[in-house]
């Protein structure tokens, strides 16, 4: 239901927000060899930044009600074309909600403006070509998928359930705690530090490169850094039959 978002803003929305769609807003139209949700180009999503209302001295606060996952695409993006003063609203707008501040359903009003390409962190993403070698010299490729999904015991997106050989499984959730709010830093630290080892590092993957994106943000939480995005992920893995598969231990083709 890829539009179940914008009608919830339509009926209520923090005051003054912004809608930015995933699907529109945040990828662009995968091609056949591509994931479900591809970067748009630098230069498209800076038209997207400018009907937005964004400039460069821009404060930038993302919120959704999927536990961060979708602001911290936006997030991710702002920060990869070159914009750092960007934030995530802990808990989303059940915190706000929760806090007694007010909602509206108005649309805001606002006017386009001029947004300047910062450097654009192209070593931020990883393509599904280097995987084999990222894994190779030691990069940690971390799945933020569901358990389940992780190891292909339900699959309700994608058509092939499984994970990418050598990832391992960090679900996006662990970095939650059950009112949705990120947990204190020093216990994510304490808990994802041990996956970022080698020169490599971390890579996060997911779905689609969505919560792959929340992956990161914790792992920034944490203050460990940034880590890299394989936006691909499995939706872009499972494109090639004679790609390897893990499900449960055992590995296969894609196509068998």
């Amino acid at each position: 239901q890829p539009n179940a978002g914008l009608e919830m803003y339509k009926q209520a929305h923090i005051p003054g927000a912004h809608y930015a769609h995933l699907d529109h807003d945040l990828a662009s139209s995968p091609g056949p060899e591509e994931g479900r949700h591809p970067l748009p180009s630098p230069e498209v999503f800076k038209a997207t930044i400018e009907r937005l209302g964004i400039t460069n001295a821009s404060n930038v606060v993302a919120y959704d009600d999927a536990s961060g996952a979708i602001a911290a695409r936006f997030w991710w993006m702002l920060r990869w074309v070159g914009h750092e003063a960007v934030f995530v609203l802990d808990s989303g707008i059940q915190g706000w909600e929760k806090a007694g501040f007010p909602l509206e359903s108005t649309d805001p009003t606002w006017k386009s403006t001029q947004f300047s390409l910062g450097q654009v962190r192209e070593d931020w993403v990883v393509k599904t070509p280097d995987i084999p070698e990222e894994l190779a010299q030691g990069a940690a490729l971390v799945d933020a998928r569901s358990p389940a999904r992780y190891a292909g015991q339900e699959e309700p997106i994608d058509p092939i359930a499984g994970h990418i050989p050598g990832a391992i499984n960090y679900p996006f959730s662990l970095a939650l705690d059950s009112t949705g709010a990120m947990r204190d830093s020093s216990e994510l630290r304490r808990e994802l530090e041990p996956l970022i080892k080698g020169p490599r590092g971390l890579i996060a993957t997911c779905g689609s490169g969505v919560t792959a994106c929340h992956l990161l943000l914790a792992v920034k939480a944490a203050g460990l850094g940034d880590g890299r995005a394989y936006i691909g992920s499995w939706s872009e893995w499972i494109r090639d039959p004679g790609r390897e598969i893990e499900t449960e231990g055992t590995t296969s083709e894609t196509g068998s």
